[in-house]
């Protein structure tokens, strides 16, 4: 009797948002004060240390054709996902918000209590991905710039 292969443990590692313009969305991420990493990749790709998983920037159109899926219709709006960017205290809420929308992210939602009790809004990158701006409860941010979960 054969025994089963251990399971592969799971891992995410990569984000990759496709995008329109590259330059301008690398100049939009490094605005936002994300460390780029690779810069050898030039424009073809960037990647981006976030703390966690990796970030990666790549070209809407080649990504489409790399996952074997259709590029248009592209959907122009909210696509089923968002990003997320955990703080500490509601003033980091706001001030991520504010500074945000200061390097060219359009606001999408004001930063407002939420109803199960933390504080929350939304900015869109020059893409129109959305980034929630969030404060929850049982989700710490630790000196590490890694998002602890409670048990």
């Amino acid at each position: 009797m054969s025994k089963e292969p251990p399971a592969p443990i799971p891992r995410l590692t990569v984000i990759t948002l496709g995008v329109n313009d590259i330059r301008a969305s690398i100049a939009f991420y490094d605005a936002l004060g994300f460390s780029r990493r690779l810069k050898v990749t030039g424009e073809t790709v960037a990647f981006y240390d976030t703390g966690g998983p990796v970030l990666a920037l790549f070209p809407w159109d080649q990504l489409a054709v790399d996952a074997k899926l259709p590029d248009h219709p592209r959907p122009s709006t909210f696509r089923g996902m968002t990003l997320a960017w955990n703080c500490r205290a509601r003033e980091e809420v706001d001030a991520v918000l504010v500074f945000a929308v200061s390097k060219g992210a359009a606001l999408l939602k004001a930063a407002h209590e939420t109803d199960y009790g933390g504080y929350s809004g939304y900015f869109a990158d020059p893409d129109g991905h959305p980034w929630e701006v969030v404060v929850a409860p049982g989700i710490d941010v630790g000196e590490d710039r890694r998002v602890h979960l409670a048990e």
